[in-house]
């Protein structure tokens, strides 16, 4: 007789698989709100979310993104982001806005690069890093209240797909 023992992994909560309802869940913002000259555009399809656009760090900008807000946060026990993406190359942008946030700018933020082909990326919640020292040292889950897929920081030609968001 032959046994044999695998661990289960804990099974991933699905945050957004971009279905036909998701264009009502996220929305797009670029740097123009604070005099910025980036320009983008974000649209849903069968393969997902697709970012496309020009991003300018020209007169203080430097960023297009997608954001969803979320009333609940996420469960505490979640420890990473999960996200199914392909690119062009670039370096790609996670925000997370908290309960603790006060001023726009207040977000955590963890970064991956999105290659040609789809692939998985995991984003551990203690590798994202806080912008002020206003916010806790590390994210809760239960206390995010948005995430943001952005192009940012840089001048480039954004073009990112993201095919589904999970959380582990």
């Amino acid at each position: 007789m032959l046994c044999a023992s695998a661990a289960l992994a804990e099974p991933a909560t699905m945050i957004e698989r971009f279905d036909a309802g998701a264009g009502e869940r996220w929305r797009y913002i670029g740097d123009n709100v604070m005099g910025g000259v980036s320009s983008g555009q974000a649209q849903i399809g069968a393969e997902g979310l697709h970012l496309t656009g020009q991003v300018s760090t020209d007169n203080n900008g430097g960023f297009i993104q997608v954001r969803r807000e979320f009333e609940d946060g996420l469960d505490a026990d979640v420890s990473a982001l999960v996200l199914r993406v392909r690119g062009n190359g670039e370096r790609y942008t996670v925000f997370l806005r908290t309960r603790q946030a006060r001023l726009p700018w207040h977000n955590y933020k963890a970064s991956f690069v999105a290659g040609s082909a789809w692939s998985e990326v995991r984003l551990e919640l203690s590798a994202f890093e806080r912008s002020t020292s206003v916010l806790p040292a590390t994210v809760s889950p239960e206390d995010v209240k948005s995430i943001g897929l952005a192009a940012y920081g840089a001048d480039y030609e954004a073009d990112l797909w993201v095919g589904r968001v999970e959380a582990e």
